[in-house]
């Protein structure tokens, strides 16, 4: 059974169930359970019917809704409170063939409600859009089982009662789907290729430049992923990344899905950051990227989104396009107590030839690291610069 392919069909699932009168939590745990039935008894590679191609994944669908539906309807008569409701009549699924609405947006928004924390609604979207389970989802996140059950029961009861055809915020659900993609590889679960996979998923489901922008940020982002850490697991310098090994495959699509975007000639935050990552992946090493156009690319993204943190990373391409002194003069614009502000303090000053400031910073940043290879890298980096002063 290509799981992949199971799980995408679970929003249009979810979404009928949902239209033929179930509330939105209950419908949730019985495509979950649906899904978990199917991938028990369908072999690998087959479909219901043992059909293929369109027919197979109509056949899925229709399988999917049939027994989540019946899963559905046996909780509910369990429950005489729930029995009483006058919108459940049906005992069967809802007859005729499998309706070819798509909800998929519509689940996206939900799972994103404003109401929702970032890290309920990753963890709703993750299970009720992206169909991973709870034990998943909690490997990923290196949280007990039973916490992150929780975290989604009350997100679920939280949206219950919001209307499935209300308008919602395409920003809203590209930050959820960014910070998923930003959480990389834990667990069982590659978050960030299967960030990748529901940003596609959303990318079919509504025509909007900036979806298509983060879709290709993280493509560009994804094609260097193996070259990111040292085989130790270490943090590998972005500057000596071997780029030859960088998927270029990845890459073109990223970039092909980017000019698109651009086109429509609606700039937005996604596409001013994929667009500077278009700008490294094109050069062929940290000398010849043009770090001009990475300074103008974070000017448009710090207009757009007034962050002080883009201002931090544009210091950065401030120093290589302007030279070394010019790093340092454009940080001192900025409060010391930013994320990552030590760390970027102690590179630029080490650029501009002084270690000995420069081993401060670095000391500063490890205690504040947010991951253990933050950790582990910045300390290093200290030390080196300390035995280099004392030579």
């Amino acid at each position: 059974m290509d799981e992949a392919l199971l799980r995408s069909l679970v929003p249009s699932v979810l979404g009928i169930l949902v239209r033929g009168g179930a509330d939105f939590a209950a419908a949730e745990d019985a495509v979950q359970g649906a899904l978990a039935e199917a991938l028990r008894v369908w072999p690998s590679g087959s479909s219901p019917n043992s059909a293929s191609g369109p027919d197979a994944v109509r056949d899925m669908k229709g399988w999917l809704v049939t027994v989540a539906w019946r899963r559905f309807l046996d909780a509910t008569r369990a429950d005489a409170a729930r029995r009483r409701r006058g919108n459940l009549v049906d005992e069967e699924p809802p007859p005729g063939p499998v309706p070819a609405v798509n909800d998929t947006l519509q689940l996206y928004f939900l799972c994103a409600h404003p109401s929702l924390t970032p890290s309920s609604a990753v963890a709703l979207t993750l299970r009720a859009v992206g169909g991973l389970t709870t034990r998943q989802i909690a490997r990923a996140y290196l949280v007990p089982e039973a916490t992150m059950a929780q975290r989604i029961s009350r997100a679920k009861r939280r949206v219950s009662g919001v209307g499935f055809d209300q308008p919602g915020d395409v920003a809203t659900v590209l930050r959820v789907l960014y910070l998923i993609f930003n959480e990389g590889y834990s667990g069982d679960v590659d978050l960030a290729a299967e960030a990748i996979r529901l940003t596609r998923q959303l990318a079919a489901a509504t025509d909007h430049p900036e979806v298509a922008a983060l879709l290709a940020l993280m493509l560009l982002q994804y094609a260097r992923r193996e070259e990111r850490t040292e085989p130790d697991g270490s943090i590998a310098p972005f500057a000596e990344q071997d780029r030859g090994l960088w998927d270029t495959e990845l890459i073109a699509e990223g970039v092909r899905i980017l000019q698109g975007a651009l086109a429509r000639d609606q700039l937005g935050e996604y596409q001013a950051q994929a667009a500077r990552a278009a700008l490294h992946a094109d050069a062929q090493s940290a000398k010849e990227t043009d770090w001009a156009q990475i300074v103008e690319r974070y000017d448009e993204l710090a207009r757009l989104t007034g962050s002080p943190v883009v201002r931090l990373n544009r210091a950065v391409a401030v120093g290589q396009a302007d030279g070394p002194p010019a790093g340092p003069a454009a940080l001192a614009e900025l409060d010391t107590a930013l994320p990552r502000h030590a760390a970027v303090a102690a590179y630029l000053h080490e650029r501009d030839g002084d270690p000995a400031t420069a081993a401060r910073p670095h000391t500063e940043a490890a205690g504040k690291a947010a991951n253990l290879a933050e950790r582990d890298h910045l300390p290093r980096q200290a030390a080196r610069l300390n035995t280099r002063r004392h030579r």
